[in-house]
């Protein structure tokens, strides 16, 4: 027998007063949009936003990318190792230091990276508007930063 979940307006349920609640209801409807803009280069968003970076900076450090990406260390490496194994980063050691450079690959990919970042916004802007998709995105800014601790 499988369950099958009736779709409710988060607005109705429960828990539509609680931010947790709320917050990771949105982030997982983003999450759903977000794997259908990048399918058409094969990576999941963090993979993508990662790889644009690199692309964009070649050298950059891991811990760059941890605080440009807000992710972890050890998140930033899985990825990094999943974007080596399809041959699109590359890293080198000196001593200490890693340095992460995009391959030849990677840069071909740049065009189709940067239309899936304009077809996720393009989605958000027809279902929401473009004001409140920019007011969305401010306000979400304001209050992230507020709670770094």
């Amino acid at each position: 027998m499988s369950l099958l979940c009736i779709v409710k307006k988060i607005s109705e349920s429960h828990y539509s007063k609680c931010m947790y609640f709320v917050s990771n209801a949105l982030a997982r409807k983003m999450e759903k949009m977000a794997l259908e803009s990048w399918k058409k280069v094969n990576l999941s968003p963090s993979h993508a936003y990662l790889l644009l970076l690199v692309i964009e900076n070649p050298g950059i450090q891991p811990m760059e990318l941890c605080e440009e990406l807000q992710l972890q260390p050890s998140t930033i490496t899985r990825l990094m190792e999943k974007l080596e194994l399809k041959k699109l980063i590359a890293r080198t050691f000196e001593g200490r230091l890693t340095n992460v450079y995009p391959t030849p690959k990677a840069k071909e990919l740049l065009p189709k990276l940067k239309q899936c970042v304009a077809d996720f916004s393009e989605s958000c802007i027809s279902i929401l508007g473009k004001e409140e998709s920019l007011k969305l995105i401010q306000n979400m800014n304001r209050v992230s930063d507020k709670l770094t601790y």
